[in-house]
């Protein structure tokens, strides 16, 4: 068998429950040659236990390295550009994390909305971000715990590859009270492949992109594999702890105009390892 295949029998034995055996065959994977099963090996042999965002060591070396730094230098030089067009006069950055997007956006633009909200649910990051920009108002929050505050409004909101860690029962609300409370909303997602969920296809196509992904990272990549990677991949595997729920690009539009969104557009944004990444306009 190849790597790819047994590393997909892995990920099988552990959407079954079977994390022995799971290990099993990611050492066999190891020895036919891929990084990746030698990672999920020693991720398996631990705990295993740490929540994915509280690692801020492992996701800044992720979110700053790799097909990542080509991906959002395209995000932010696309963002200022909408800045610049709208010329808004409020913004709001729902998971903004440490800044990596908005900040070099806001740098880049000729237009700086005199208001500006920024909402991450890490303090770690978010310290980060409030040190760059001064003078927003930083709120360390859940999108859906900050829009159940009160009934601020923003000219423009911004979310860039968080709404996917919002359950999807919560992220309806959360979209159906931006509907209300914007003038126009900005969503980078990525344009993921459509499988079965836990179906041969499904997990290898997993294997595949991971692999990919892991390669980007060099001496980092065991940092960002088991601090962050890791853990995202056995949580789309499992259907447990879950911490993102990712749709194809028409996923997003469907549930934008569910949410009462009567103009929503599409716009390539990057090649990625994981899949497209996409910049969606709603409003």
């Amino acid at each position: 068998m190849t790597s790819i295949e047994l590393l997909a029998d892995a990920l099988a034995a552990y959407r079954a429950g079977d994390r022995d055996q799971a290990a099993d065959l990611a050492a066999q994977a190891g020895r036919a040659g891929s990084t990746l099963a030698d990672e999920l090996r020693a991720y398996l042999g631990g705990d295993g236990s740490a929540p994915v965002y509280d690692q801020p060591g492992a996701f800044t070396a992720f979110i700053r390295g790799g097909g990542n730094i080509g991906l959002y230098r395209a995000l932010s030089a696309a963002l200022a550009e909408r800045y610049d067009a709208e010329k808004p006069e409020s913004l709001l950055d729902l998971g903004c994390g440490d800044g990596l997007a908005v900040v070099p956006a806001l740098e880049q633009a000729s237009h700086t909305p005199p208001r500006i909200d920024l909402v991450e649910p890490s303090a770690a990051l978010l310290e980060g971000v409030h040190e760059r920009v001064p003078s927003a108002q930083c709120w360390q929050s859940t999108a859906q715990d900050f829009l159940a505050r009160d009934d601020l409004g923003w000219e423009f909101v911004q979310s860039t590859f968080a709404l996917q860690s919002i359950e999807p029962e919560q992220r309806a609300e959360v979209l159906r009270t931006l509907q209300l409370r914007t003038g126009k909303l900005v969503i980078a997602e990525f344009d993921v492949p459509e499988f079965e969920e836990g179906s041969t296809a499904h997990l290898r196509s997993l294997v595949e992109r991971y692999e990919r992904g892991v390669a980007e990272y060099g001496e980092d990549a065991s940092l960002v594999a088991q601090g962050f990677l890791l853990p995202v991949l056995l949580g789309i595997v499992s259907g447990q702890e879950r911490t993102n729920w990712e749709h194809p690009a028409e996923g997003w539009v469907d549930q934008l105009r569910t949410a009462g969104f009567t103009d929503v557009d599409v716009a390539p944004l990057a090649d990625y390892w994981w899949s497209p990444a996409v910049l969606i306009t709603a409003c």
